[in-house]
């Protein structure tokens, strides 16, 4: 008999968890600051709105950069260079008293999310687990960005109480840089020669281009972006203006939850909290079943539950009710496409070939928060961007239904 040929948790997984952990949790809270933010200069939400819309661009643009960096020169070098990128964005940011100011400085902070994000830490976590651990190992890692987000909307809103909004992108660029006492725990195997690279990595690229299926995938992941970045950045401050009021008595506001300012966070924190919840059950599912079909399965519920949260009066109880339900299908979508991407193309270019995926899921986000500001600007509500996320969802739904699920063959150009 054969004996368990790797632990499912390894160190790499768990620095990979630690990183990617703070790293989403200050991503995660900077919709707390839109308001803030706004109301000291006297911006329209716009402004702030296509920082954050531009930082999740920048982070897409960097994915396949950092992706490309890591198989290179090594995953450690990638995770350093992301971090100092990112604490130098947040320190820059703290100081910016223009739009164009958070603006151009969001392009710091996105790449630096890219490093530490992932498109990195995924490939790193999926080349160091065995096959029959990689679905699962994927699932935790990606879980663990949950987790951070769990406490990072929360942890800004309870900082906004005591210290400036300057002060808080300070602390939290000194968060960022701590994780680098992580990286000793990342002996991953030595990045592949260079002949290996130069003779197969434009070789995979253009069987991946060419491939339809590689196309749906990218396609496909462009709504899990829209809907996920315009929750995160606009969801807080929806909730805060059109939430009706919490009652005195009742269950929130026993806990300490008085105002719709605190419901908003606490929101976003239960969609993460939700999410651990559905991510490994993604995990568990995805080595069990056709990847395919749970992310379309994924997005329809996605659509469905936008779709009548919306239609509905927005009250204390159908946020939360949304939240979870939204929640459990969240990041359920990352270790199935990151997965469905090293299934069918290998593992060797998973951080590249991820990171091209990602693009367009970060396209999908500089639009769903860009156009969340813009249109609220012009209608007074979310209301019409919301059913814009609804119209994408469903198209997601559809296009992963003809993705052919099988490997391609390792050597076609010979």
């Amino acid at each position: 008999m054969k004996t368990s040929s790797a632990p499912l948790i390894t160190p790499v997984l768990v620095a990979g968890c630690i990183i990617i952990m703070v790293s989403f949790a200050i991503r995660a809270s900077f919709g707390v600051f839109q308001i803030p933010i706004a109301e000291e200069f006297g911006w329209l939400r716009t402004e702030f709105s296509l920082a954050i819309a531009i930082q999740n661009l920048a982070w897409g643009i960097g994915q396949p950069i950092f992706g490309a960096i890591a198989e290179k020169l090594t995953d450690r070098k990638a995770i350093i260079l992301g971090a100092l990128t990112y604490a130098v964005g947040l320190l820059l940011s703290s100081q910016a008293i223009t739009p164009l100011g958070h603006q151009a400085y969001a392009w710091l902070v996105g790449f630096g999310i890219a490093g530490t994000g992932f498109g990195v830490i995924l490939a790193v976590v999926g080349r160091a687990a065995s096959d029959e651990n990689r679905s699962m190992a994927l699932a935790i890692a990606t879980a663990a960005g949950s987790a951070g987000q769990i406490f990072g909307a929360p942890v800004a809103e309870a900082l906004l109480t005591i210290m400036s909004w300057q002060m808080v992108f300070i602390v939290f660029a000194g968060l960022i840089i701590s994780t680098l006492l992580c990286l000793p725990l990342m002996n991953t195997a030595a990045p592949a020669s260079k002949a290996e690279l130069e003779e197969s990595m434009g070789q995979i690229l253009i069987k991946a281009f060419k491939d339809p299926s590689y196309s749906l995938i990218f396609l496909g992941f462009f709504s899990c972006g829209y809907q996920l970045a315009f929750i995160t950045a606009h969801f807080p401050a929806m909730i805060t203006e059109m939430c009706g009021p919490i009652l005195a008595g009742g269950v929130l506001h026993n806990m300490g939850i008085t105002t719709t300012s605190a419901l908003g966070a606490m929101a976003i924190a239960l969609i993460g909290a939700a999410n651990i919840a559905g991510t490994l059950l993604a995990g568990w599912a995805g080595k069990r079943y056709s990847k395919k079909y749970l992310l379309a399965g994924i997005y329809t519920g996605r659509t469905l539950v936008a779709a009548v949260f919306i239609l509905m009066p927005i009250t204390p109880t159908t946020v939360i009710v949304f939240s979870l339900a939204m929640g459990s299908l969240w990041l359920a979508t990352v270790p199935l496409t990151s997965g469905l991407v090293a299934h069918i193309y290998g593992l060797r270019y998973m951080g590249t070939l991820y990171g091209i995926v990602f693009f367009s899921h970060q396209l999908g986000s500089f639009l769903g928060v860009w156009l969340g500001g813009k249109m609220y600007d012009i209608y007074g509500d979310y209301n019409m961007v919301w059913w814009v996320g609804v119209g994408v969802g469903a198209f997601s739904a559809i296009v992963h239904l003809p993705i052919k699920e099988r490997p391609l063959p390792a050597a076609v150009a010979s």
